[in-house]
């Protein structure tokens, strides 16, 4: 990458970081203006069109933001190879820590506008931000079981569903929320859960 294509990428990155707070703090969609994140990047409102083309698009772009944030993270933590327990605390401290710095509309825009606009980029990313977060799981689990911390007699579709279902429990908000100080104390009981029998 070259100095300007630098520019451009940090430039599209500080628009893309300033919708999304606003977004995610303020009014969600509807309440989001050109003005304000040009406002709030320090960009110019003509920058932005250039970059996005709409704020359509830009909308768009800020939920792909915000999943690859999650998805690198993840990767970032199984990369680490750490035993099964502290990946699995870092990986639902990874996952609160997201769904933390976001509200609920936001989240309730990002299920609206994919069902709604049926961009088939965004289903796409979305799909395969769902695969590659069920491949991470699959790897993490094997990891345990290898080390001797998740019973055999789980397969890999009911584990999956597990923690899925758990998962997306915690993501309501009024959970969540209280949540966050307990975050061992809970991986530790989802560990306790599919261990082997002693």
């Amino acid at each position: 990458m070259n100095g300007y294509e630098k520019r451009t990428q940090d430039k599209r990155n500080q628009v893309l970081e300033a919708a999304f707070e606003l977004m995610s703090k303020d009014g969600g969609i509807e309440n989001l203006t050109i003005d304000d994140v040009a406002k709030n990047a320090k960009v110019s409102k003509t920058s932005i069109f250039k970059y996005f083309g709409s704020k359509e698009n830009l909308i768009n772009e800020v939920f792909k933001y915000f999943l690859d944030k999650i998805g690198n993270t993840a990767r970032e933590i199984m990369s680490k190879n750490m035993p099964f327990e502290e990946t699995l605390i870092a990986m639902t401290q990874n996952k609160i820590n997201h769904i933390k710095k976001i509200n609920k509309q936001f989240y309730l825009d990002l299920m609206d506008f994919l069902t709604r606009k049926q961009d088939n980029g965004l289903s796409l990313l979305m799909d395969q931000y769902t695969k590659e977060s069920y491949s991470i799981m699959l790897d993490l689990f094997h990891r345990g079981r290898k080390e001797g911390k998740v019973d055999l007699k789980y397969s890999d579709e009911f584990l999956l569903l597990y923690f899925q279902s758990i998962v997306e429990g915690i993501s309501s908000p009024h959970i969540y929320e209280r949540i966050l100080p307990y975050t061992a104390q809970w991986t530790e009981l989802l560990i306790k859960g599919i261990a082997p029998s002693k």
